[in-house]
């Protein structure tokens, strides 16, 4: 018990130290980037957020009240912007990036989750009293479910902000999501305002972490995590139906093709799936390099980039049914891309941020 008070300390540490300017940003760890209008902005560890307005020559950094790594960025409109992260941090930005305040922690996310649970724990007892006795040891054990879901949320409150959010999405200055570990979902439609769990509108009484969430092309919501778990909304996030997996490990991004209805999924060791359906069909797309894949984005002429471990790079021209792919001479992890100027695009990960073009030239 003793053991636990120093990390509880650390953990309100981050969230209460604004995040230290610093001429080094834009070579340090950055996990996820986005554009707000023609402005570039890309948010990483220790609470770094910078932003370009001359497509990656130069970069400013932002001020961000928390020193907590941030894991995922998103821009409702050129100027409202969301980032994520460690300690369930929520930030928002009005001024398209420039300066950023602390919306929500994991401890209020903890606490909306455990209100959330003990509403549907009320439910289905009501549920589990009224039902005939031949439907009541399966309502009993969805029962025991939220009981023991229960209390894991109270045990994660108890030790603090421990679990981070993996990704947001928003899709204007008031409508949003964020996904999180363990199965962490929260809606918003005041722009941060108010928060609701989302989580039981979506079929995951494990838990398992959700990793990313994307509107692709024909306007659907994906949301894809660990144990293959693929979630698709044609109602703007209001209701969410479990699409079967192709896949039974952890997808870490998903995206659109440009095509209607058409989605592609992919994550561990490489493994990389093309749905035209929705996600009710899936096709296994061919990738040589085998490396983890994070993020991927279609630039305006089409191509398909999506970018990964070791410093790899794929890249189709042919709508995802197959990738040419390479690995920078760095062999630096990539985690996001966003295209500039022509062919070019920028790459965040490991090593801060990196101009490349389309052949795989860096900048000098």
């Amino acid at each position: 018990m003793a053991m636990s008070a120093p990390s509880v300390f650390a953990l309100a540490d981050i969230i209460e130290t604004p995040s230290r300017p610093t001429t080094l940003a834009p070579g340090h760890l950055l996990n996820d980037a986005d554009r707000a209008g023609e402005r570039v902005v890309a948010a990483g560890e220790r609470g770094h957020v910078i932003y370009s307005d001359d497509q990656g020559e130069t970069w400013e950094q932002a001020e961000v009240p928390v020193s907590a790594t941030l894991t995922g960025i998103d821009f409702g409109t050129e100027q409202h912007g969301w980032a994520v992260g460690h300690s369930g941090v929520v930030l928002h930005s009005s001024d398209g990036g420039e300066s950023w305040e602390l919306q929500l922690t994991g401890i209020k996310a903890a606490e909306l989750a455990i209100e959330s649970r003990q509403e549907q724990i009320d439910e289905m007892e009501q549920r589990v009293e009224e039902a005939p006795e031949e439907e009541k040891a399966d309502l009993q054990w969805a029962l025991d479910d939220l009981f023991f879901s229960l209390e894991n949320l109270q045990a994660d409150l108890d030790v603090g902000p421990v679990n981070p959010f993996l990704d947001v999405w928003f899709e204007n200055e008031n409508h949003g999501f964020v996904v999180g570990a363990y199965g962490m979902f929260l809606r918003t439609t005041d722009g941060g305002e108010t928060w609701k769990d989302w989580a039981p509108t979506i079929e995951n009484p494990s838990g398992f972490h959700l990793n990313g969430i994307t509107r692709i092309t024909g306007g659907a919501l994906v949301i894809v995590g660990e144990a293959g778990q693929i979630f698709v909304s044609v109602d703007g996030g209001d209701s969410w139906e479990k699409r079967e997996s192709p896949y039974q490990g952890s997808f870490f991004g998903a995206i659109g093709t440009d095509r209607v209805n058409e989605v592609l999924v992919f994550g561990l060791r490489g493994n990389m799936f093309l749905s035209t359906d929705l996600g009710r069909s899936w096709k296994v797309v061919p990738n040589e390099a085998g490396a983890t894949l994070n993020d991927g984005v279609v630039s305006d002429d089409g191509r398909i980039i999506l970018v990964g471990n070791g410093g790899t790079v794929l890249m189709s021209t042919n709508g995802g049914q197959s990738f040419r792919p390479y690995s920078r001479d760095d062999r630096e992890g990539v985690m996001d891309v966003v295209p500039v100027s022509g062919t070019n695009f920028l790459m965040v990960g490991e090593g801060g941020v990196k101009y490349t073009n389309a052949r795989g030239k860096d900048r000098q």
